[in-house]
């Protein structure tokens, strides 16, 4: 551990050489940074699948098109699911955590550090292990979902699946081990006086869904184990002709795949309970309903997975459990959307960039979830499933919701993260081009599906009745494209010549906004008492039931600041990441990669768990 005399006010910092600033980046294992390199990755990410998507449509935007061929279409919608849930949504959403969590609660640092570091570099190995495929020429080809018996040897024999099942287990321990990290920090690393029911309600929703990482990701680390054996030591778990079952594939899929959809959405959800606040200048309405209302989407959220199977034959037991518990889930949300407009209802609202967004998702999601409700009625479920009806339904939960809320986050913490205040006229413009483009883009797809429009067909006839919507939707798709530039102009101008942001630029109530813009590296000078919820709000203006506000502390000391100590950087982390992916990718390639790679893994875990370990009697006990 390192005293950092740099931090003192007034201390001269030494200019890094550009290798020297790239170096502190691949060896960072300070919380914000990890944040904004989860938050680059994942915007990059996002981009790739966008581009995916943006061919597909082209190739859907006339009949009888042959701009890619049936093989390259089946490549660009699995490798497209696959991208956006588990190397875009998923990681944005993990940026947050990193960044914000330790700042909410009032923290220096996460619990582990140096296992953040590796999270992050894990998960970069596995997104470009994914993508390495596109040299391989094998792309997954699967789906994203990857159903038995089309990932078998016999009707897969090349190596798109296995690039596919091995990229999504590197992922999946990226993901646990991070799950693991934030549950700790946010048990263990609050501020004094921070109870459970006064953390803010976006770290509650972290807490919900870090339960629901490590409680999920184990049931598809299964299921892919399996499905390793069966592809590379010829076992038949999911063969039907040796005993085995492809529905045991669906169903390991979707236990984790159901609880995954409030993964990617219970962060989104924590966001916009952030931001209404201060943007109608009123507490949260009914807080603790909110906090309760998201366990208990994490908790429904493992007894719905079957609702995706209904058309698979389970019989009416099955079918009316399932229906029932789909019916249930839609309440604890409702109360979500209910304390949203209440929140708004008599407020003094200020119209701005992350408020747009945040309305955005209550509109969008609330339209994405009366479509689902729909899907727990069977009979309508049959009519659905595999048709653009459904692709239309998850976009307006996965879209609509997710990606609103999260570009809801970024203009809201982007003063924080940087300093600098985004363009708020660009911001609009983002907002509206966003918003017109994603519902012309997926409204017109639940009528398409309702028409017979099937999912993952890559071509169609002219005479179907589906020209016209198809290519409204394509040009929607564009739409977004060109939204999304927008948005890539607006961090440039910002970059260059943004306005200087305040700490706190929005009269935020919690702690992150009482702190400078962007964070020193120790976060807080003096770890603060926490009284309220709204801490900040308290400090400024009161209880508002006659309390005054908080006098204001006395000016931190140069040796208050001297005396804090920081984890120093490390580069075990990115060498252990390298090491697992030259292993895993040894399956692949050579048997003796493998040995290598898993002798590399061993020596730099060992090396990675010792690397401040000091014995009871040695130096620096």
């Amino acid at each position: 551990m390192a005293t950092h005399a740099a931090f003192m006010p007034g201390a001269k910092v030494e200019t890094p050489t550009f290798w020297g600033a790239v170096a502190s980046w691949l060896t960072t294992v300070d919380h914000k940074r990890i944040g904004i390199l989860y938050g680059s990755s994942a915007f990059i990410f996002f981009l790739i699948g966008g581009v995916e998507a943006l061919i597909m449509r082209l190739q859907l935007a006339r009949p009888d098109n042959n701009l890619v061929s049936a093989q390259t279409f089946n490549e660009l919608f699995t490798m497209h699911g696959t991208t956006m849930v588990f190397l875009a949504i998923m990681p944005m959403s993990a940026a947050f955590f990193n960044y914000m969590i330790p700042l909410m609660i009032g923290a220096r640092d996460v619990a582990f550090p140096r296992l953040n570091a590796l999270s992050y570099w894990i998960f970069i190995s596995g997104g470009l292990f994914l993508h390495v495929s596109f040299l391989a020429k094998a792309v997954p080809d699967g789906g994203w979902f990857g159903y038995a018996n089309l990932t078998s040897a016999q009707f897969s024999p090349s190596h798109s699946i296995d690039f596919w099942l091995l990229g999504l287990q590197i992922l999946g321990i990226s993901s646990m081990l991070a799950g693991f990290n934030f549950l700790v920090t946010i048990i263990n690393m609050r501020a004094p006086g921070m109870t459970l029911m006064r953390m803010p309600v976006f770290v509650w929703m972290s807490f919900v869904t870090q339960f629901l990482i490590v409680l999920a990701f184990p049931a598809i680390t299964v299921a892919l184990i399996l499905l390793m054996f069966d592809r590379f030591f010829g076992t038949l778990f999911y063969s039907p002709a040796a005993g085995g079952d492809p529905l045991l594939w669906q169903h390991l899929f979707w236990i984790f795949g159901h609880p995954e959809v409030y993964i990617l959405i219970l962060p989104a959800m924590g966001i916009v309970s952030e931001v209404l606040p201060p943007f109608a200048r009123k507490p949260l309405f009914g807080a603790p309903v909110v906090i309760y209302s998201g366990i208990m989407i994490g908790f429904f959220g493992f007894g719905v997975w079957s609702h995706h199977m209904f058309s698979v034959g389970m019989g009416p037991v099955a079918d009316a459990a399932f229906s029932i518990t789909t019916m249930l889930i839609a309440v604890p949300t409702g109360v979500k959307i209910l304390n949203w407009l209440c929140t708004l209802w008599g407020g003094s609202i200020r119209f701005q960039t992350p408020l747009y967004f945040s309305l955005g998702f209550i509109a969008m999601f609330t339209m994405g979830g009366l479509s689902g409700v729909m899907h727990a009625s069977p009979p309508v479920d049959l009519q659905q499933t595999d048709t653009y009806f459904v692709v239309a339904h998850f976009h307006y939960v996965l879209f609509g919701g997710s990606i609103f809320g999260l570009f809801s986050g970024a203009y809201y913490w982007w003063p924080k993260i940087t300093g600098k205040m985004l363009d708020e006229r660009l911001g609009k413009v983002h907002f509206w081009l966003m918003m017109l483009g994603f519902n012309v883009t997926f409204f017109p797809q639940h009528y398409l599906g309702l028409i017979g429009m099937p999912r993952r067909i890559y071509t169609y006839a002219g005479d179907l009745g589906w020209n016209f919507w198809n290519l409204v939707s394509t040009i929607g798709a564009f739409t977004i494209a060109l939204s999304l530039l927008v948005f890539i102009g607006n961090v440039i101008k910002t970059a260059r010549a943004g306005k200087v942001a305040s700490p706190d630029p929005w009269d935020g109530r919690t702690l992150e906004w009482s702190i400078p813009s962007p964070p020193p590296v120790y976060n807080f000078a003096r770890v603060p008492q926490v009284h309220d919820r709204d801490e900040l709000w308290l400090q400024k203006y009161g209880d508002g039931h006659g309390g005054a506000p908080q006098p204001k502390p006395a000016p931190v000391t140069a040796a208050e600041i001297a005396a804090i100590h920081m984890p120093p950087s490390s580069f075990w982390p990115i060498l252990l990441g390298l090491a697992m992916a030259m292993m895993i990718s040894g399956l692949l390639i050579s048997m003796y990669q493998v040995i290598v790679g898993g002798l590399l893994t061993l020596l730099f875990m060992y090396k990675f768990a010792m690397e401040y370990h000091r014995p009871a009697d040695g130096p620096g006990h």
